[in-house]
């Protein structure tokens, strides 16, 4: 496995240009985020070799797969990548596995991720005989995704392989994603506008806007900067919390993670103990409180400190309070104005977070798209 370096520039248009650079890790999921026409699947089609950048550098490791100093433009076909498209474009006059054996007639020789294992992971043995015009959106994408496994790719490129579905449809397909990505451990660089889904695959993020990198890192330090102006205000502003699990509590229904020297009730997971697992909030479900919470319901009721208070020039849009936790993790409460004003908020308050536990998610984050 290799890492992806990218340092390129592209004129798009008379006022759009690409100018950027990032570095992916060598393995896992690294999300290119950023809002509709920052530039995020040009990008994805430069480094797949569709589209020529002017100038700049390409290199999955030390192989460069494309240098305008060397006039070196490797061919698509020869650079190793599977590529996820927004709509699957299976072959209609294909049957499902069918489609799927097509992804190892691309593999040129590659050997690593077997057909069985991708009918198995991604649960589409009930399919190989169906033609794709009799499958659900999410089931085509699953096959799209296994096509794209097939062709044993060095690096697999997905560009907003989710936006064409509802969200039932894309609660569905998360968990194959999420299988997949751990079974088959090829490194993956995903595009998407949708914070949460991104907070819930990626390992790095890289924040485009306008055709530039304005942040990158880690995913929880990326998510948890006050200075993002991508992250607030959005319906789905979540906060990442690395954690690892802790115990499970069949009788209450419940696994605690720890994070540090903090405990979050989540309900139960599927998860062995001591596996580490991303606990998502979102910031609507984040109470505040300036004395500590007596006789609620919610099982999270966590010491913190009031890191920034941001808000924009519309009374009726949500203040966003970013929280510090004891022991130094971030968590991003939405509330109104008025709460704000009531409660006295102001940098360096010591507070109370109030979470309720079904709104800790550990993996399983159907109710981000709700």
């Amino acid at each position: 496995m290799s890492a992806l370096s990218v340092r390129i520039q592209k004129r798009l248009s008379a006022d759009f240009a690409l100018d950027l650079a990032f570095e992916t890790a060598p393995a896992g999921v690294t999300a290119l985020f950023g809002v509709s026409g920052a530039g995020k699947s040009a990008t994805l089609a430069c480094i797949a070799g569709a589209l020529a950048p002017d100038a700049g550098r390409i290199a999955l490791g030390e192989e460069p797969l494309f240098d305008s100093s060397k006039g070196l433009d490797l061919k698509m076909e020869r650079r190793g990548i599977g590529w996820v498209f927004q709509d699957a474009r299976l072959f209609p006059h294909l049957s499902v596995e069918q489609n799927l054996h097509y992804g190892l007639k691309r593999a040129r020789g590659r050997r690593g991720v077997a057909f069985e294992e991708v009918v198995e992971v991604l649960g589409i043995r009930p399919l190989l005989a169906r033609p794709p015009r009799d499958l659900s959106g999410g089931e085509r994408q699953r096959v799209a995704i296994g096509r794209a496994l097939l062709s044993q790719p060095r690096l697999l490129l997905m560009d907003e392989p989710l936006a064409a579905l509802d969200a039932p449809r894309k609660a569905e397909i998360l968990p194959f994603l999420e299988k997949a990505v751990a079974a088959f451990n090829v490194p993956t660089l995903y595009v998407s506008h949708a914070l949460a889904e991104v907070a819930r695959l990626a390992d790095r993020l890289v924040v485009l806007e306008a055709g530039r990198v304005v942040a990158s890192g880690p995913l929880a330090e990326v998510v948890a900067k006050a200075s993002q102006p991508l992250f607030a205000g959005r319906a789905d502003a979540v906060s990442v919390i690395e954690a690892v699990v802790d115990r499970h509590d069949a009788a209450r229904g419940l696994t605690r993670l720890k994070a540090g020297s903090i405990s979050l009730l989540a309900p139960r997971m599927d998860k062995p103990l001591y596996e580490k697992v991303r606990a998502l909030v979102l910031a609507r479900d984040v109470m505040v409180a300036t004395v500590e919470p007596k006789g609620l319901s919610a099982r999270n009721q966590l010491r913190a400190t009031v890191a920034s208070i941001s808000h924009s020039a519309d009374p009726a849009d949500p203040v966003e309070v970013k929280l510090i936790l004891e022991g130094g993790a971030a968590l991003t409460a939405s509330l109104t104005r008025d709460a704000a004003l009531e409660l006295g908020l102001r940098p360096s308050l010591p507070v109370w977070a109030v979470i309720k536990s079904v709104a800790v998610e550990g993996g399983v984050l159907s109710a981000l798209d709700g």
